[in-house]
């Protein structure tokens, strides 16, 4: 009777640690995702910054003829 007792008790800490697990993992993905926006957010303001930059630059070019 001992034995099969132990396989379930080990059986659930398994289960146990790999939920602990799946919740880290969880919450590391959230934090990812936040900085994948936050980056994307930032690329576009600086693409945005680099396209008006480049639309006055070209007014500038304009005006030199």
């Amino acid at each position: 009777m001992f034995w099969p007792m132990l396989a379930i008790a080990l059986g659930f800490l398994g289960l146990a640690v790999l939920g602990v697990l799946a919740a880290k993992v969880f919450l590391e993905v959230q934090r990812l995702g936040r900085q994948v926006a936050h980056t994307t957010q930032r690329i576009n303001q600086a693409a945005e910054e680099l396209e008006t930059a480049a639309v006055g630059l070209a007014e500038t070019g304009k005006n030199l003829r």
